[in-house]
């Protein structure tokens, strides 16, 4: 889709939507001025905030009928969702910088899984069911969330109240994949039961359970029991289903606040091999066809204790403690196709992670009308293991243990009602690498005229991962190596933001303005470099760098029954490659647009939804050969594209009954072109794609709500 079309939709919904904010939802929650907790001191609005936090709030989960983070995070300026058809992952990229420089956190707490903890998350294994709110913060955050938060974080807060004494709210949804639906092996198909309980005034708990069945998308190939050899068999999207099952016990006393929350999650992911052996019996002229499939077995369980409260009167108090775990394993096999019949079956541990993690605070410590601080610690115990299968290492499996122990500080000084700054600093210890440090200064000034601007500066280290410390994968042609001696990536970003909020007189209408501008480089970046030419030989080390800075303007219109918001941001990325000759590092631009509207029709009880985001061309450099077999450097470019859902959620019998009616993708992506073009290149105008969705899709969702 063109950049002219794409602004032709941005101004259709500018001009000619409507959108309610709805005044009391399904499950009798009140809806008041946002109010965050990622980076406060104390939860907050986001109008009270240092930091600029963008809220996806239950409402947009809801019309879009989010079922894991990667159907809410696809409509998210200056974040681009990168599936992964083979591996049935989806990671995402901040900024240009994969899911290894930003964290995810659950109420604070960063999420392990198999790969790491907080980063590398898979966010299709991210369940929302249970969640209030979805917090992203851009930028480093090294001195409130340590380690690897260099881009930013998102922060998914959960749910930990209700309005009602017994709240009952099952649900199903039944949904397309591209044009492929069926109740058996076809499709997607959600069934989910929530039940809330307020135990007494003090006590509450509730449990949700989620059976998600997404059974692969075919595409031109032809699924598990097709037995000629022509490259279709298997699935073009990988089949998984997942089971999640969540728990949450809360106590809200006078002096005392406390909650524990439990997660078993599990997911089988299913590969099966297009290569079909025929085992040709030459005395029958018989065939007797087979392959050698995979199934991956993903379980996760997170226990988490948080503690919060009041010492000696003004000074708070708040500590979490959790313990989780995350295995993948493989069970791999041969598979007579005609008999259906699996054989030389062998099951064994893939990838995993697992261990202790606590965080706590003490905040409004020598608190006065000028002044604030807050010291806090932060201590983790990592047990990782990879096993040959999962990565090339010089040993068989490869087990590490990581330990980190950092404390932190920071202070408010309100230096007059409109002026107010906080610097803060970070000291990270590690049992694998040299001590870091991180720092921050946050500043908020408020105009005359109501404008508000903010000012984020922040360093934070990123921790070399598993490859880059451990590849082995060296053969007669090959001579690849990871180093253990790598030192941690060093962060640095600067955030400014401009924001003015206006309201009618009567509050019929409000406009909310947003313009940020932003700087982001990365020092001391891992990259494989040249350590021998003859024979050659790479290995991984500390030596290139990345830069970006960009601009983005977005609006926000609520007017009676109508809310409106559209954006545009614009972004330049350079990659400094000191381990390459005659590398460019000149910056590669981009745009991305994105506008939403929703309309609440209240004679129907109707909400009318839509959602788009138009990412522009983007492109890299890549690394290529001449006619002379020079290496060179060649612009890659990947096509632009536009994402559209749209939604009609109607409700029934006083908000107890709710049907929602969607589509996603309703610019029927699959496929975006990239092409790499350079003049007198070996591969000049060589073309591929990239697999980004699997087209038009439709579904419906019914649920109830029984509060009592």
């Amino acid at each position: 889709m063109s950049l002219r079309v794409s602004l032709t939709v941005l101004s259709t919904l500018f001009c000619v939507t409507i959108n309610a904010q709805e005044q009391r939802d399904s499950t009798g929650t009140t809806e008041l001025e946002e109010v965050v907790v990622t980076g406060q001191y104390n939860r907050q609005s986001v109008d009270k905030s240092v930091f600029q936090v963008k809220v996806v709030p239950r409402r947009v989960i809801d019309n879009l009928a989010a079922n894991n983070l990667a159907d809410v995070l696809n409509q998210t300026l200056n974040i681009n969702i990168v599936p992964n058809p083979s591996s049935g992952k989806s990671g995402v990229q901040l900024f240009g910088l994969d899911s290894q420089y930003f964290k995810i956190l659950i109420d604070n707490v960063p999420l392990i899984n198999d790969e790491g903890l907080g980063n590398n998350t898979d966010l299709t294994q991210l369940n929302l069911d249970d969640v209030e709110q979805v917090e992203i913060v851009e930028g480093s955050m090294g001195v409130q969330y340590g380690s690897n938060a260099v881009s930013g974080i998102i922060n998914i807060i959960t749910k930990k109240s209700s309005a009602y004494k017994w709240q009952i709210n099952p649900y199903v949804q039944e949904e397309t994949i591209g044009s492929e639906y069926g109740f058996a092996n076809k499709g997607r198909h959600i069934q989910s039961l929530k039940v809330g309980h307020n135990i007494s005034k003090k006590w509450y708990m509730n449990g949700t359970y989620t059976r998600n069945d997404f059974a692969g998308h075919f595409g031109d190939r032809k699924g598990q029991d097709y037995e000629r050899n022509d490259g279709h068999r298997g699935h073009e999207w990988l089949p998984k289903l997942q089971n999640n099952a969540k728990a949450l016990v809360r106590y809200n006393g006078d002096g005392l606040k406390a909650f524990y929350r439990f997660e078993y999650f599990d997911e089988e992911v299913a590969l099966y091999d297009s290569l079909v052996r025929t085992n040709l019996n030459s005395a029958t002229q018989t065939t007797n066809p087979t392959a050698s499939d995979e199934i991956f077995l993903s379980k996760r369980f997170n226990h988490h204790f948080n503690l919060s409260g009041n010492l000696i009167e003004t000074i708070n108090y708040d500590a979490s403690f959790s313990y989780q775990q995350q295995k993948r394993d493989i069970e791999t096999y041969n598979y007579r196709i005609r008999a259906n019949e699996k054989f030389d079956q062998e099951s064994f541990e893939y990838e995993s992670r697992k261990g202790f993690y606590s965080r706590g605070t003490l905040n409004n410590l020598f608190r006065n009308k000028w002044s604030n601080y807050q010291f806090g610690y932060e201590v983790n115990a990592i047990d990782g293991y990879s096993s040959s299968l999962a990565g090339d290492f010089e040993t068989d499996h490869i087990k590490r243990r990581l330990e980190s122990y950092d404390i932190f500080a920071s202070a408010e000084y309100i230096v007059s009602k409109k002026f107010s700054v906080r610097p803060g600093v970070r000291s990270l210890f590690s049992s694998k690498f040299d001590p870091q440090t991180a720092l921050s200064l946050s500043l908020r000034y408020f105009f005359e005229n109501g404008y508000q601007l903010r000012a984020v500066l922040g360093t934070s280290p990123r921790s070399p991962n598993y490859d880059e410390l451990f590849s082995y994968f060296v053969d007669i042609n090959h001579d690849l190596r990871g180093n253990e001696d790598l030192d941690p990536e060093r962060g640095y970003s600067a955030f400014l933001h401009l924001n003015k909020e206006f309201w009618a007189e009567d509050s019929a209408w409000s406009l909310k303005r947003k313009l940020s501008a932003w700087y982001l480089s990365v020092d001391d970046r891992i990259e494989l470099t040249i350590v021998n030419t003859n024979p050659l030989a790479f290995q991984y080390n500390n030596i290139d760098g990345y830069k970006t800075w960009g601009l983005s303007y977005a609006n926000t219109l609520s007017y009676n029954k109508l809310q409106l918001s559209g954006g545009i941001s614009f972004s330049g990325q350079s990659k400094s490659l000191e381990s390459q000759e005659d590398f460019n590092d000149d910056y590669l631009y981009s745009v991305q647009l994105n506008g939403n509207l929703s309309y609440r029709l209240p004679k129907w009880n109707t909400v009318f939804s839509a959602y788009y985001k138009f990412t522009g061309k983007q492109y890299q450099f890549l690394q290529d050969q001449n006619e002379e077999g020079e290496v060179i450097f060649i612009k890659g470019e990947q096509d632009q594209y536009g994402w559209l859902d749209a939604t009609v959620k109607k409700s029934f019998y006083d908000n107890r009954l709710q049907l929602t009616l969607g589509a996603r993708n309703l610019m029927d992506i699959t496929r975006v072109n990239t092409v790499s073009a350079g003049g007198g290149t070996v591969h000049s105008n060589a073309t591929s794609s990239v697999l980004l969705g699997y087209g038009r899709s439709y579904f419906l969702k019914l649920s109830y709500n029984l509060n009592l």
